[in-house]
């Protein structure tokens, strides 16, 4: 499992969490790894077995695992006091990289056999909420649907969860609730122009870029349309809108520029923070504009380079790029997080080879979830 980041006090043991989203983004950077062949073949699938044989043991709420749990033994590490039960999201984006995974090697029983056990564990139609039918983001059996329950609606980096539950073989969500919760949301769709962009969903300015980016790193977002939006144009607007704002800097940011751009979450001078746009406090995060290489190439490879070539000696470190840092001081992020470095290494591979997109999108569950919730694709079978 991964840990949720390599250093920080945050409340919590750094060095025993581990965080299951995080997790699923790594599985997907260590399928980039073998394939790279920086890593050898045999050695990642091992690891991915172990990680599923851990998880068979770990503690689960109806089959739907907490965003933290101690590394050691899977017990719940609570999220917060009264949200010690299942992350749906976070499970998500954990299924996400075991149904890749699954792909990659299905040659390997000690993978393919728990992982289909595991999906197939996963009750999604209990974190339904009854009163409203709204798919709630956590649930827990000791304190049911408190103020921070939330119900997942749109836009945001959520639309892989509606699609695994759809597509669940055993415990699968009614279709309508995409379409009369996630799709219904105030903040779902947009339409309006900025900075010369049209963003067809989203809030304000389009929000942090990981709302772009996370579900996408298994989903292949070209050519992928529903009655809402064509997600293809939807996740480039976003990336574009986002770098345009650096690019204007409202805010007078020393550094700011065309190659200096990307506002996502991340620890910041001020702690953890999702910035963007509208939160714009000074801090850029490089993820944010190096995993948008599939959406905006040209732009995104400007600012790797001035990251790499121009800030190398202070932004390169033994993960790579750093987490976040400041152009205009001198400020750097002290550890790095699991959900923003393999992001990275997975959309870089998706833009030279699409093999995270191709693998993930050639699943069974994942394109009966698609079908199921309207959604139409090359990657599709034909009605």
């Amino acid at each position: 499992m991964a840990r949720e980041r390599s250093a920080g006090s945050f409340g919590y043991d750094t060095s025993a969490i581990v965080t299951t989203g995080g997790t699923g983004f790594g599985i997907m950077a260590l399928i980039v790894g073998a394939a790279r062949e920086w890593l050898p073949r045999d050695a990642v699938a091992d690891r991915i077995a172990r990680i599923a044989a851990f998880l068979e043991g770990a503690e689960a709420h109806h089959g739907i695992f907490p965003h933290f749990m101690d590394g050691a033994t899977g017990a719940t590490v609570p999220f917060t006091p009264t949200d010690d039960g299942g992350d749906l999201v976070e499970t998500a984006f954990l299924m996400a990289g075991l149904l890749t995974a699954r792909q990659a090697f299905p040659d390997r029983d000690d993978i393919v056999d728990p992982v289909n056990r595991l999906y197939r564990a996963a009750d999604w139609a209990a974190h339904v909420r009854e009163t409203d039918h709204g798919l709630m983001w956590h649930r827990s059996d000791h304190h049911p649907w408190t103020p921070k329950s939330l119900p997942i609606r749109g836009w945001n980096e959520c639309l892989i969860t509606f699609v695994l539950a759809a597509g669940s073989p055993t415990h699968p969500i009614d279709p309508a609730i995409y379409h009369d919760s996630w799709a219904r949301a105030e903040q779902f769709r947009n339409g309006h122009s900025y900075y010369g962009v049209r963003l067809p969903l989203g809030p304000e300015l389009g929000g942090p870029l990981f709302m772009a980016q996370y579900s996408f790193l298994g989903l292949d977002p070209n050519d992928l349309t529903d009655e809402y939006a064509d997600y293809g144009e939807q996740v480039r607007a976003h990336a574009l809108v986002n770098r345009a704002h650096c690019i204007a800097n409202p805010g007078g940011f020393e550094g700011y520029g065309p190659n200096c751009w990307g506002l996502t979450a991340s620890d910041s001078t001020i702690g953890y923070s999702a910035h963007s746009p509208t939160n714009d406090i000074g801090v850029i995060t490089p993820t944010a504009a190096v995993a948008s290489m599939p959406y905006v190439p040209a732009e995104s490879t400007a600012a790797l380079r001035h990251f790499v070539d121009d800030l190398g000696d202070r932004l390169w470190g033994p993960y790579g790029l750093v987490d976040a840092f400041e152009p205009g001081g001198d400020w750097i992020a002290p550890g790095t997080l699991a959900i923003d470095q393999a992001p990275i290494v997975v959309m870089l591979e998706n833009y030279r080879s699409r093999l995270i997109w191709d693998l993930f999108m050639s699943a069974p569950e994942v394109q009966t979830g698609l079908v199921r919730l309207g959604f139409h694709s090359p990657r599709l079978p034909v009605a």
